[in-house]
């Protein structure tokens, strides 16, 4: 059995705004909705995005000649803390050709550091170490290469080992499962959620002539692991896979109401049936009388209007209304419609009319012209 619903206001795409769009930062417009639902898909959609995406992130690092974190290295600044302090803060981006890579596997880091005198002599006497000197790895992209990791004030070589998982959220470094780990190894938290700050909004927006619809703004900021059209994509998707069970439900299917003519019928035989006077159509007399007085006077004008606001009219009641409702569904119409495709809106509907009108009477007289020199034409050939 199936069911048959009212029709939902849809949105028909998202814009991103570009004049404030960087590789970090995007904010994204999409409307309209019906009421209510800016909110319960934004906060759905902030927290998947929040939550659920996975990037990769360091779960341990090993220093050769370093056995625990409490210690301080030879010819280094700062103390092993402070080094691991900034080891969080290293940011990798999974390259999409590799996949190889499962979310479930640590992949090891291993760098061979040699810092000559020739590079502290550079430094004047300091030498720093950053990110993208320790991470070399072609299956991963360093967002943050130039993140310093110590200062370095005599020559030294050493093996630096980096363990490497995908996952999501926050992972402190007590929860990591590392089988093989050695006694100098050092776990260290993970933030593997590349977003950073989720913001959404719901305004009013307007279809047709009812302003009582949804406009949802997000304003997406990542640390570079993601960009926010992928945090958006991927959250979507994430969403979508959790739907499904819901669906697998035996239960009836519905059908929504949707607006055929618009999308399956071209611009003139649209304009075609908008255009028509309202004494065109088979209305009672007091139904047309109850318009005419309301001074509307084409079908454009008559479904630019919302079925609440109807009723307002004077000497405009119930059975009118039910009257208007079935005629202009015989048509493939409703009261409400979104007729900006066209260019109409309820403040410009007899203007649009008498525009496509003119256009209507020149095309039909440039076409009666045209047929009348064929005719003339093939007249003088013969």
């Amino acid at each position: 059995m199936t069911l048959r619903y009212g029709k939902f206001e849809m949105p028909s795409k998202i814009v991103i705004d570009k004049d404030s769009a960087t590789q970090t930062f995007s904010r994204f417009i999409v409307e309209a909705f019906e009421r209510g639902f800016g909110h319960t898909l934004g906060n759905s959609m902030r927290r998947m995005m929040l939550s659920t995406l996975e990037a990769p992130a360091i779960v341990s690092v090993r220093i050769e000649g370093v056995p625990h974190e409490y210690m301080g290295i030879d010819g280094v600044v700062e103390d092993m803390t402070n080094i691991i302090l900034n080891f969080k803060g290293a940011l990798l981006r999974k390259l999409v050709s590799d996949d190889s890579f499962s979310t479930k596997e640590l992949r090891t880091i291993t760098t061979n550091l040699n810092v000559t005198r020739e590079d502290i002599d550079k430094g004047k006497g300091q030498c720093e170490v950053t990110l993208g000197d320790v991470i070399k790895d072609s299956n991963f992209e360093v967002v943050n290469p130039d993140l310093h990791l110590f200062t370095v004030t005599k020559p030294m070589k050493k093996q630096i080992d980096l363990r490497v998982s995908i996952g999501r959220g926050y992972v402190p470094s007590e929860r990591h499962v590392v089988r093989d780990k050695t006694s100098d190894e050092i776990l260290i938290d993970s933030s593997y959620s590349p977003v950073r700050i989720v913001n959404y909004y719901v305004e009013n927006t307007r279809v047709g002539q009812d302003t009582d619809f949804d406009k949802l703004i997000f304003e997406v900021t990542t640390d570079g692991r993601v960009t926010p059209v992928e945090a958006m994509k991927f959250a979507a998707q994430i969403g979508l896979k959790h739907f499904d069970v819901f669906n697998k439900l035996d239960a009836e299917n519905i059908n929504f109401d949707e607006e055929a003519m618009e999308g399956d019928e071209n611009e003139d035989e649209m304009m075609e049936k908008l255009c028509l006077r309202i004494d065109e159509i088979e209305l009672s007399v007091r139904s047309t009388n109850c318009l005419s007085g309301a001074n509307i006077e084409t079908i454009a004008e008559l479904v630019s209007i919302p079925e609440r606001r109807m009723l307002e009219f004077r000497n405009f009641g119930k059975k009118s209304l039910n009257e208007i409702k079935a005629k202009l569904q015989e048509m493939g119409l409703h009261l409400g419609m979104d007729l900006s495709r066209y260019g109409i809106d309820g403040d410009n509907a007899k203007e649009r009319v008498r525009e496509y009108s003119e256009l209507k009477k020149s095309r039909k007289e440039r076409d009666n012209r045209e047929k009348e020199q064929k005719e003339n034409q093939i007249e003088d050939e013969e």
